[in-house]
């Protein structure tokens, strides 16, 4: 069992910064990642690491401009957001795949992002 929390969201003028954490507990963790849902929008993916190397992959409308990373002795993810825009603006929602034989997918709570124009 794994439970996700996220942290760091708020509001930020467009081209400001934000660092958003989310602290897993459990293990056998695979992959951790970001996903956010506008309103009135599908949930999209934002950008994801693989625990084991390290691995990223970013959605298009964010590479450049946000970073996923990972500390394992804190058992940690974190998405430092830069040169945020007013259409970055939607919940993030924390994400684990978790499990030696049957993986599962977990959800955090959810932390909302918004940047004014």
């Amino acid at each position: 069992q794994v439970q996700l929390v996220e942290s760091g969201g708020g509001l930020v003028q467009a081209g400001g910064s934000l660092r958003l954490s989310c602290a897993a507990s459990g293990s056998s963790i695979n992959a951790m990642g970001w996903y956010r849902q506008a309103p009135g929008k599908q949930r999209e993916l934002v950008a994801t690491i693989i625990t084991d190397g390290g691995s990223t992959n970013y959605a298009t409308s964010v590479k450049g401009r946000f970073t996923i990373s990972r500390d394992s002795a804190k058992n940690t993810m974190y998405l430092q957001m830069n040169s945020l825009k007013p259409e970055d603006t939607a919940v993030y929602y924390c994400n684990a795949i978790a499990g030696r034989f049957i993986p599962r997918t977990y959800w955090g709570q959810g932390t909302q992002v918004t940047v004014s124009s």
